[in-house]
């Protein structure tokens, strides 16, 4: 049986991406958000009301990756629920949810709990049925139903809080080749943050807006040490960066250097932060963290694995995630590994078209599966065998 009305809720610490099957999703901030100018607080999407998001305080569910305030979440959970956003009746909508790798189990019954009890509705359908797993099992299992050929898949999630590199092996993870870097799109932002604010202009509150300077602005260097002899000697690499005023500018952008400005608006001058920034991923020591990067811990998760599977890995190598989108990121991590894995290998990394949704779209894939009931566990299950089952049968 296909199904058309699975509810898919990729929940990550940024954004969580939701949505029916049937549908393309839609992407919602994590988060409760508070502005200095209004008394209001702003969930979701509603930010895009805000008249002047400028120094929004953030409210998160998430710390350090994983879920610690239910309060907010449920508040959150909420309003992607309700009629506002995705209208769910729950009474006959089997559901999809990730959470992170290696999740407590006391974070696991509590989301057991508000899904299967506070959300539950009060005439029970087999139909009702839940699926809890990683973002990244998704992502591979999208990954390898499109390239049916790979029997491996090395997955690199770069996301808010961390970045994982999981090798996979026909669609089973190998936990001891997990590598995680404790570098993400909240470290970046908050480097950009300091960097600015010691060059030109105190914006440590701003994050809403550093944020978007950081989307739009930065890149991987192909050559780091080379451009920034460029940067620090010559003009060629700056470029400015227009800030939004939240009248008649919502989102800033880039333009040339120089270029003379007639509306009066604040000017950042971008130089070496454009790509000094995500160089964290690849070099983490750079901002004193000190951890291998991506393409270092790549080669390191690839050589814990099994001889006869690492010229597969190293042949499917998938990066997903926010920070997945800056330009030259693959690239780079493709020049990288290619120097240091061994000769014989033939080495292939890519990017989705859109890296941040991939995940919701491998649970789309999943649930046009004809044994997808067998992965689940139905309301009526959980309550004759309660969080046990669900810990057997969602084994992260």
């Amino acid at each position: 049986m296909i199904l058309n009305n699975v509810l898919i809720l990729d929940n990550g610490a940024h954004c969580a991406k939701v949505g029916y099957s049937a549908k393309e999703p839609k992407i919602v901030p994590n988060c409760i958000m508070k502005a200095k100018s209004q008394r209001r607080r702003f969930i979701g999407n509603q930010v895009d009301e805000c008249s002047d998001a400028s120094g929004l305080f953030y409210i998160l569910p998430f710390r350090k990756g994983y879920l610690l305030n239910f309060e907010v979440q449920k508040i959150v959970w909420d309003y992607i629920f309700s009629r506002e956003c995705c209208r769910v009746n729950f009474s006959d909508t089997p559901l999809i949810v990730t959470e992170p790798y290696f999740n407590f189990h006391s974070i696991q019954e509590v989301m057991n709990e508000i899904f299967f009890e506070e959300y539950e509705c009060k005439s029970l359908l087999k139909m009702n049925a839940h699926y809890f797993l990683n973002a990244g099992d998704l992502c591979n299992y999208n990954y390898r139903k499109h390239n049916p050929q790979a029997v491996c898949c090395l997955l690199v999630d770069s996301g808010y809080s961390f970045t994982h590199i999981t090798p996979y092996f026909k669609d089973k993870k190998y936990k001891p080749g997990i590598r995680r870097i404790d570098v993400g799109g909240k470290v970046l932002t908050n480097h950009l943050k300091e960097i600015i604010s010691y060059r030109q202009l105190h914006v440590m509150e701003e994050t809403y807006v550093m944020n978007q300077v950081k989307e739009d602005a930065c890149y991987v260097s192909q050559n780091f040490i080379k451009d920034m002899e460029i940067a620090n000697n010559t003009k060629e690499k700056a470029r400015d960066y227009v800030l939004p005023d939240f009248t008649s500018i919502r989102r800033g952008y880039v333009r040339a250097a120089g270029q003379p400005d007639e509306g009066g608006h604040q000017i950042l001058r971008l130089n070496n932060e454009q790509f000094a920034v995500p160089e964290a991923l690849l070099r983490p020591s750079d901002i004193g963290i000190p951890q291998m990067g991506i393409s270092e811990a790549i080669i390191n998760s690839v050589s814990s694995c099994a001889e006869e599977l690492r010229p597969h890995l190293y042949n499917n190598i998938l990066i997903v995630g926010g920070c997945a989108r800056f330009p030259g990121l693959r690239e780079r991590v493709q020049q990288e590994v290619r120097t240091m894995a061994p000769e014989e290998y033939d080495v292939r990394v890519t990017i989705p078209e859109d890296p941040i949704t991939y995940a919701w779209h491998g649970g789309k894939v999943l649930s046009q599966d004809p044994e997808f009931y067998t992965y689940c566990v139905s309301k009526e299950e959980y309550e004759e065998e309660g969080h046990a089952l669900c810990f057997e049968r969602f084994d992260t």
